[in-house]
């Protein structure tokens, strides 16, 4: 008699918990893409208190532990005080599960979101993995939401770049502790990134970029100002490491009118935007994500290798040792032109990882102003660019002008100012033919703080489409480099002094550095690419007594 009730009491119990069960699943189907933004908007907000409290506690220097793959030359630039050669991404396994823990947690979430869809939806492979339409999209949408269905609403890329370099020899009379030996004829770098990126609200998005690390340039990255290889960091890793390239907010501010359509890319959600906007960008960045830009000639994963065709070689961008920063921008965009703004930290010493936290006295302000226009209908851009820099700087007269501190620049450090100006061009001339132009100039007294050894440079290529010979996806590109630096910086050079990347512990010979660099970069598939690359170095690190260096390298790289 007592079962029956028990049996009921109990069905209605399992009855219940099973409607639960089905209200809590229908609240997650209509809410997924609320849930995912919080879930995104979690592991960023850790991601920016980990980062921060990482940079802020580095004791100093992570270039680092002296070891066997770091030059002397290091311990003598940042005056004998580092920090671990890993820095920021020397973390515990603890703390590297945890950020696995939360990405882990975003791309599932970023996966489920597609659930939101209506089955014949199918996303454009060109643009990302994703594109995200509104869940309740209509065959007759309202204005709204017809203008939403044009938001990608997140975005996942990855991307995979291996770069191997070598030289046959070269002509060395002598050489110093910052020379490339003549024996050093083989190298390589391997980075592996990816990509998230989310639009949390209307003009809202973020990203994150996560990247796998190994490698070496030449000489540890030493030996050349326009340094051939972009992708070889200052700081080289045998078995390879994580880092942080990117991890930024952005906010774009419509003023309404004339619209145009951004196309997706690794740190851009495909959208329609107004012409007219002002954009607001902080957090991890690098300044060349929207400084000294070129068409032609800024990528060294698809476009030229070397540093001073990525970017203007006299242009002391604000950098870490692996070319990362935290900074803030401002762009106001017009049809016709645009106005940046960008204030960003800078290195505790010379080419170090750890800020300086004297914010107020170190720091670095750029101002660029980009033209369009058309040739013969051909499209144009002419970018002019100007930068001031506070940073605790050592001077290169000041340390000539004591001979007991033995050419020890490091010495001379106070806080100081350093300035210079850059010329950007790009010139479509034909459907398949680009050309660009860069010049730039720094003052040239104090010490370079971010960059390489390069105080006035000119440098002016081409870029060919394959189309012609039925090779639509491949591109040829050739291009000159010519650098030189301050008279005060050769005399410190010539006394035995060191830079950043050059030093031969003299300079009898001055001579300006020149290089030319060719590459055909072959499409294999859609995806993956697959170039050979030539670059003839005449007077390496200004000094006519050695070289000139013939190097040959090979890219592969793989992009979704």
């Amino acid at each position: 008699m007592s079962f029956v009730p028990c049996g009921s009491s109990t069905t209605d119990r399992s009855q219940g918990s099973f409607k639960a069960t089905l209200s809590f699943r229908a609240f997650v189907r209509s809410n997924q893409t609320a849930l995912w933004k919080v879930a995104y908007s979690l592991a960023v907000a850790f991601l920016c208190i980990a980062i921060s409290w990482k940079r802020f506690s580095l004791p100093q220097d992570p270039l680092a532990v002296f070891d066997a793959h770091l030059l002397p030359a290091l311990v003598k630039l940042s005056g004998g005080a580092f920090a671990d050669v890993s820095g920021l991404v020397n973390m515990t396994i603890g703390q590297r599960l945890v950020i696995f823990f939360f990405l882990l947690i975003l791309s599932i979430a970023g996966v489920r979101a597609q659930d939101a869809f209506p089955p014949q939806f199918i996303p454009d492979q060109n643009i990302s993995l994703a594109r995200i339409l509104d869940a309740d999209s209509k065959q007759s949408p309202s204005d709204d939401q017809a203008q939403d269905s044009e938001q990608q609403r997140w975005s996942f890329h990855i991307q995979a770049t291996e770069i191997a370099m070598g030289q046959p020899g070269f002509r060395s009379p002598y050489q110093g502790t910052n020379s490339i030996p003549p024996d050093d004829d083989f190298r390589q770098t391997s980075t592996f990134d990816v990509y998230l990126g989310a639009r949390l609200w209307p003009g809202g998005e973020a990203y994150v970029d996560v990247e796998y690390y190994q490698g070496f340039g030449f000489a540890n990255t030493h030996g050349i100002a326009a340094f051939p290889n972009a992708e070889g960091t200052k700081v080289g890793q045998r078995i390879g490491d994580g880092l942080l390239p990117h991890l930024f907010f952005r906010q774009t501010f419509g003023f309404g009118g004339e619209q145009e359509e951004l196309e997706g890319d690794q740190l851009q959600l495909a959208e329609k935007v107004d012409v007219s906007r002002l954009t607001f960008t902080f957090g991890r960045l690098t300044t060349g994500d929207q400084f000294d830009v070129n068409s032609y000639a800024h990528n060294a994963r698809t476009q030229f290798l070397n540093w001073a065709l990525s970017n203007n070689g006299a242009y002391d961008f604000a950098a870490d040792s692996y070319g990362l920063i935290e900074g803030a921008t401002l762009e106001l965009n017009q049809k016709k032109w645009a106005l940046r703004y960008g204030i960003f930290d800078v290195p505790r010493v010379s080419n170090g990882f750890a800020k300086d936290l004297h914010l107020l006295k170190a720091w670095q302000q750029v101002l660029e102003l980009e033209e369009r226009y058309t040739i013969l209908e051909r499209p144009g851009k002419i970018r002019l660019l100007g930068w001031l820099e506070s940073a605790h700087m050592g001077s290169y007269s000041e340390t000539l002008a004591d001979p007991a501190l033995m050419e020890d620049i490091a010495k001379t450090r106070r806080y100081r100012y350093q300035y210079g100006f850059a010329l950007n061009v790009e010139q479509a001339i034909s459907e398949n033919i680009g050309a660009f132009m860069r010049a730039s100039w720094r003052d040239g007294q104090s010490e370079v703080w971010q960059y390489t050894d390069i105080d006035d440079s000119v440098s002016a290529g081409l870029q060919i489409k394959g189309k012609p010979w039925n090779r639509h996806g491949d591109t040829v590109g050739i291009a000159g480099i010519i650098d030189g630096i301050s008279p005060a910086h050769r005399a410190f050079l010539a006394a035995g002094g060191l830079g950043p990347l050059i030093g031969d512990g003299k300079l009898p010979h001055y001579s300006l550095e020149k290089v030319i660099e060719t590459y055909y970069d072959i499409e294999v598939t859609k995806n993956i690419h697959f170039a050979l690359d030539y670059q003839f170095v005449a007077n390496p690190a200004y000094n006519a007594d050695r070289g000139p260096i013939n190097i040959f390298g090979a890219r592969f790289h793989f992009q979704l």
